[in-house]
């Protein structure tokens, strides 16, 4: 797998490691046993609102360090608005772009980012708690990449149906028999909402 130097500069020696005790926002997103986990600490000013350190602890492959590792970079010294701001193309275009099969490390850096700011919101009333409807199955949705293009299942128009019945998260997707990623981004879709816990069950049908 070909990486560039960027990646590979980020891999080796990562900036922003570590932890912070008594963060302001936290979050964790991913799952070790799946292969990738970030956790992301923040602290920001309260006059300011801006972010003024950030710390990241990291499970994974290059790909997952390196994003957290200039994720990290690029939010450190910004508002938590213009943070919220930073997409995770632009963090790929940051680290001179990343292998199609690891664009989903761009996204698990740019939503946990987004969570921690969440969670400093949330803890200090500037935002209500999201309440879980469709709308937050589709959203998830937008986070998982198809590994051969680089893009997200929603943009390749590869969801047909998305809905949420009686505990129930039911996706239709539109990806062949033969596709061999067809199984990982089904893999992916159930790390993604596995972890709501008004989903009971996750049916996906292909």
């Amino acid at each position: 797998m070909q990486y560039s130097q960027k990646v590979l500069d980020h891999f080796m020696k990562p900036h922003n490691v570590g932890k912070i005790e008594n963060p302001d926002g936290l979050a964790t997103e991913g799952s070790p046993a799946c292969g990738d986990q970030v956790s992301i600490f923040l602290k920001v000013n309260p006059d300011t609102q801006v972010i003024e350190d950030i710390k990241f602890q990291s499970y994974g492959c290059a790909s997952n360090i390196a994003t957290a590792s200039i994720i990290t970079d690029m939010a450190k010294g910004k508002t938590i608005d213009e943070a919220r701001q930073i997409s995770w193309k632009a963090a790929a275009d940051a680290l001179d772009g990343l292998p199609p099969v690891k664009m989903h490390c761009s996204v698990l850096a740019v939503d946990t980012l987004r969570k921690a700011i969440r969670d400093y919101e949330v803890k200090h009333q500037l935002a209500n708690a999201e309440e879980f409807s469709k709308d937050t199955i589709i959203e998830e949705l937008k986070k998982v990449i198809y590994p051969q293009v680089g893009e997200d299942i929603v943009t390749l128009k590869m969801v047909k149906y998305a809905g949420f019945e009686d505990g129930v998260a039911i996706i239709d997707l539109e990806i062949p028999k033969f596709d061999k990623y067809r199984d990982n981004v089904a893999e992916e879709i159930r790390e993604h909402l596995e972890h709501y816990p008004e989903i009971k069950d996750i049916k996906i049908t292909m």
